[in-house]
């Protein structure tokens, strides 16, 4: 079973810097991996032998985090620009995960730090998707999926082809050493450019400005009395003007 795993795909919001204007720069950061994409690498490893694991990033990202963690090769679109909205990254990973072939599985971590790239990737692969998911096994040619959600844990069986979306529970253990990190360096890289895909690259979305919100520090009622907390609540939005 061939696997692509997507990593380094998105920038941690908290190195970003809103400036004096209002306007938000991004300079000098670099692609970074959430907790999450560890979380797609063991998945993809669970799937997967080292020789059917393919990564995938874009940018800046570093060549040999998936490698590093077991993909036998990595594929690199080189200049995409981090500041994209999550419509057109999704095209570019769509877009490359498409060349590559003999695809079964594409898994690719849910970070918190841009939904809106794995929702859209969905719908530009059009394959069955699942969220939420922390372990996956293969039995007799099936599938095995543990997704994880509010409504708790539960385990789904399916087949390829498919999109797997990964949820980290916790932060990644047993990260890989200097002899991992340099045997890396030596498994195959293909890099691209975005002009070799056959898409529109260009984002209608862009920010206008920042601004800390004018609205008041939220209010708790959390009495005992289940009736006296809604009694209050009821008071405060009638004095606001919500209910009359």
């Amino acid at each position: 079973m061939k696997t692509v795993v997507v990593f380094k795909w998105c920038r941690d919001p908290q190195d970003a810097r809103v400036l004096s204007d209002g306007s938000v720069s991004w300079d000098g950061v670099k692609m970074s991996a959430s907790d999450d994409d560890p979380a797609a690498m063991q998945i993809a490893k669970a799937l997967s032998s080292e020789a059917e694991i393919v990564g995938l990033t874009v940018g800046d990202g570093k060549k040999d985090w998936a490698a590093a963690r077991g993909a036998d090769s990595t594929v690199v679109v080189e200049d995409v620009n981090s500041d994209v909205d999550g419509a057109v990254m999704a095209s570019v990973l769509a877009a490359s995960i498409k060349r590559i072939p003999s695809v079964d599985a594409v898994v690719i971590g849910d970070s918190d730090w841009d939904y809106s790239v794995t929702t859209a990737l969905i719908g530009k692969l059009g394959l069955t998707a699942y969220a939420g998911v922390i372990d996956a096994a293969v039995d007799n040619g099936e599938i095995k999926l543990t997704t994880k959600d509010v409504d708790g844990v539960r385990v789904v069986t399916t087949r390829t082809p498919l999109l797997i979306i990964a949820k980290a529970l916790s932060g990644e253990v047993n990260p890989p050493g200097m002899k991992q990190t340099l045997a890396a360096r030596k498994k195959p890289v293909e890099s691209f450019s975005v002009s070799d895909l056959d898409i529109e690259f260009s984002s209608s979305a862009f920010s206008v400005g920042t601004r800390l919100s004018e609205n008041k520090a939220a209010t708790i009622f959390n009495e005992d009395d289940l009736a006296t907390s809604v009694n209050r609540l009821l008071t405060a939005l009638r004095d606001e003007g919500v209910l009359e």
